[in-house]
């Protein structure tokens, strides 16, 4: 997990900031669910995946920056940096999927309450 973070340079940061802030606000909408905390939710879920793409398309214009400057034998390097840099996405989609979890306990426990 360090070495993918370390591959996928500094759109790392916000996506996990942002993607860990929106894992606990799904944890305590899991454990106590007020429709208050589901914007919350949603807008931290946007900012996480805009900012892991951010992260890959920074990623990938970098990769591609430099491309022409590759001899012609090693044009090909930029599938490397565009790998390192779908680490960002990777880690988004982790988060959102983890707290989509918590908010899919937190919103069954809604339904149940107000049943």
């Amino acid at each position: 997990m360090a070495e993918a973070f370390k591959n996928g340079g500094w759109g790392m940061i916000p996506t996990a900031l942002f993607g860990l802030l929106l894992v606990l606000a799904a944890a305590r909408y899991a454990m106590s669910p007020e429709k208050r905390l589901v914007p919350l939710q949603v807008s931290l879920g946007l900012l996480t995946l805009a900012s892991g793409g951010l992260g890959f398309v920074s990623g990938l214009i970098t990769s591609l920056k430099y491309m022409a400057e590759m001899p012609d034998d090693k044009r090909w390097i930029w599938l490397v940096g565009m790998g390192e840099s779908l680490n960002n996405l990777a880690l988004a989609f982790g988060l959102i999927a983890l707290a989509a979890i918590a908010a899919s306990v937190g919103a069954l426990r809604f339904t149940r309450a107000t049943a």
